[in-house]
């Protein structure tokens, strides 16, 4: 498992139109995050990422500490559970930047491996949300 977390590149997603994308793919909601996923325009062997924060999360202060800690997760757990050739975004809930480490660490794990089953079966994985191509 070591040699494959050396292999995926982490990349970013940098654009608004990126961000869309993923948010029509698949998701998982935990009480500190909600972490979307979609595959189809990230290059294979790597995983992008992106991070995101309402104004209903808190200022700004609060909002930068939650991405910062999504971050911090983000880098940690990836490597081991992303699928390659999938974009993730990360957005930040109200209890994010509060939310003990561990809970946090945990909460974003289980989110990653809920939907990695989904993510590997390729294109039937954008039909279970209701985004395939005939728009149901």
């Amino acid at each position: 498992m070591e040699a494959r977390a050396d292999r995926l590149a982490v990349g970013h997603l940098t654009v608004r139109r990126q961000f869309l994308f993923v948010a029509q793919g698949l998701k998982a909601v935990r009480p500190s995050t909600v972490v979307q996923a979609r595959t189809g325009d990230c290059p294979p062997g790597e995983v992008r990422v992106g991070f995101t924060a309402t104004k209903k999360v808190g200022g700004a202060v609060v909002r930068n500490r939650a991405k910062r800690r999504l971050r911090e997760a983000a880098r940690a757990l990836l490597p081991l559970h992303g699928v390659p050739g999938t974009d993730y975004v990360f957005v930040a809930r109200q209890q994010t930047a509060a939310r003990d480490w561990s809970l946090l660490l945990e909460d974003v794990k289980s989110a990653l491996m809920q939907l990695a089953p989904a993510l590997r079966g390729g294109p039937s994985g954008s039909e279970k949300t209701g985004t395939g191509a005939d728009g149901r």
